[in-house]
């Protein structure tokens, strides 16, 4: 079969989206003015108080990335003086961020929010922003943490991390020891960061012992990594992948292929790779922007011989690092007790038709459906809309559309991801569709964006809530006006949290969540009305395996 087009979409994706001294706690104080104040071993560090959440912006968890730093592992925070004040700390080097400070190469800085200083040992939730491993920040408003940590008693947390070449350059092969890990210095920040949590979260009311690692679109890869690193093991306790199922990695060798492309593309001979060092980091990111944005996409089906073609960055599977993909062959042994959560939005294509304006394929009829898979999935099309109209009786061209990209792109992957947590017979895994459908429309069209992706994550972050001024408009960028969506936000938020707290998943008023099975095959419908669907999409998983299998 002609594979899924991945690497078209992750390229998209990342177009639109989204070592540290132990300190021992010293002392907090709070003033009239509404700020509370901790110390840490680099110094004092000033958080504000706000609608009953503590929140501290723009806290560095390591040090220098930049000059004799870069492509290496971070320099020790340097002590500061005086008291640092709450700003969110630069982005990743990128595009400029809308509300956000302008991009810099050093950029390790974490946001903490929490109800209270109070050592009250909260589970911590740390989450992976999303962008496809090129950008992408934590401080986007859509996963603000306030609400999270005011509804629910928990700590939320969240890095800014290398992105692109800056964290992904593969040089181990050519730069020698001080560069070993170079393709996966991203990841390795990601690792300081629940390092610094480990070190210094009681201080802000969080449990060390209680940390959630989760992150969506790329930052449920990042997640998928994490949940196979050695490295990051000691830190988390459980996980959740959402639309981002990072089932398998670049390999060494094709990562070596872009280093080599990205060297050609500078003028530079490997021998000479330290000139890379004196490239300004705008540059860099300029040659970064002309190169393939992702990796290609590596067909697990004939994991020996990738697809042609060099370009991308992302975590590299160098065996040591990232000692193997995350969950192909098998799941991680490294975090078999580990509990998991897995998932995917319902219509996940209709946030990129809507990101690339393609009003076009909202009136597709069946024959240009036809023509437009065959595209990407060659003689296996036929079956593939035959399956689809048959389960979706009343469906128009773009809705099957819809329903098979969408699960192409994130569905069994994360069906994948779950089967194999279920086989390895260690912690619970389990599966949830999100499934709230906004009534907002796909740009100038009648056809309205239902659960795309990324709508995810103001829901997840409990975002999605009423105004406290209630004769202001309330309107979310993708969830719409419609007041249901509240309830949504509400039980989404709330088994999250009380997964985090407790390692399963639970909700007023939604039932019981089974782990996945093999037999049942439960999957959790997330909406105003939750339920648990056993088995669902049985006929076109059925025909999703007969055409893998040709």
């Amino acid at each position: 079969m002609s594979p899924i087009d991945r690497r078209h979409f992750l390229s998209q994706l990342s177009l639109a989206t989204v070592a540290v001294a132990a300190g021992g706690f010293v002392s907090r104080s709070f003033d009239k003015d509404g700020f509370v104040e901790v110390e840490l071993a680099p110094g004092k560090l000033r958080g504000v108080r706000h609608n009953g959440v503590n929140i501290f912006r723009g806290v560095p968890y390591g040090g220098k990335v930049s000059g004799d730093r870069r492509f290496r592992r971070p320099a020790p925070v340097e002590p500061w003086t005086g008291v640092r004040s709450s700003v969110f700390g630069a982005p990743s080097m990128q595009p400029p961020r809308h509300n956000e400070p302008a991009p810099a190469e050093d950029c390790l800085f974490l946001n903490v929010w929490t109800p209270a200083n109070d050592n009250r040992k909260r589970p911590v939730m740390f989450y992976n922003h999303g962008g496809g491993f090129v950008i992408g920040s934590g401080a986007s408003q859509s996963q603000d943490g306030s609400n999270l940590a005011r509804n629910f008693d928990v700590v939320v947390v969240q890095t800014n991390h290398r992105l692109g070449l800056l964290g992904f350059l593969y040089l181990d092969e050519i730069a020698g020891d001080e560069y070993a890990g170079s393709g996966n210095m991203g990841m390795l920040d990601i690792v300081d960061g629940l390092k610094w949590v480990h070190e210094n979260i009681a201080q802000f009311g969080g449990d060390p012992n209680n940390v959630m690692i989760f992150g969506e679109s790329g930052g449920g890869a990042k997640t998928s990594c994490l949940y196979a690193m050695p490295s990051a093991a000691p830190y988390f306790n459980k996980a959740s992948i959402e639309s981002g199922p990072g089932v398998r990695m670049t390999p060494k060798e094709t990562a070596a292929e872009t280093t080599a492309l990205l060297l050609r593309e500078l003028n530079i001979a490997p021998k000479d790779w330290r000139k890379l060092l004196d490239v300004p980091a705008a540059d860099l990111l300029a040659i970064q922007n002309k190169l393939p944005s992702v990796p290609p996409f590596i067909d697990k089906d004939n994991k020996e011989k990738p697809q042609p073609g060099a370009g991308g960055f992302g975590p590299v599977v160098d065996g040591k690092v990232l000692p193997i993909h995350p969950f192909d062959p098998a799941a991680p042994d490294i975090s078999k007790n580990k509990p998991l959560l897995v998932g995917w939005n319902e219509d996940e294509y209709n946030f990129f038709i809507w990101q690339r304006k393609e009003v076009d394929l909202v009136k597709i009829d069946f024959e240009g459906l036809q023509k437009k898979l065959e595209t990407f999935h060659g003689a296996d099309t036929e079956k593939m809309i035959s399956t689809y109209r048959k389960t979706m009786p009343d469906a128009s061209a773009i809705d099957v559309l819809v329903a098979i990209t969408s699960i192409a792109m994130m569905g069994l992957g994360s069906i994948d991801i779950a089967e194999k947590k279920v086989q390895q017979n260690g912690a619970p895994v389990y599966l949830y569709n999100f499934g709230y459908k906004s009534e907002k429309k796909i740009l100038d069209t009648d056809y309205p964006m239902g659960t795309p992706h990324a709508m995810d994550i103001s829901f997840k972050f409990n975002n999605e809530v009423p105004p406290k001024d209630p004769s202001q408009p309330s309107e979310s960028f993708f969830g719409g006006s419609k007041p249901e969506r509240f309830v949504a936000s509400h039980h989404f938020a709330e088994l999250w949290t009380t997964f985090a707290r407790t390692g399963k998943p639970a909700a007023k008023d939604v039932p019981e969540w089974p782990a996945y099975n093999m037999k049942d095959r439960p999957t959790m419908r997330i909406d105003t009305k939750c339920e648990v669907i056993n088995n669902r999409f049985k006929e076109e998983l059925a025909m999703w395996k007969s055409i893998r299998k040709a």
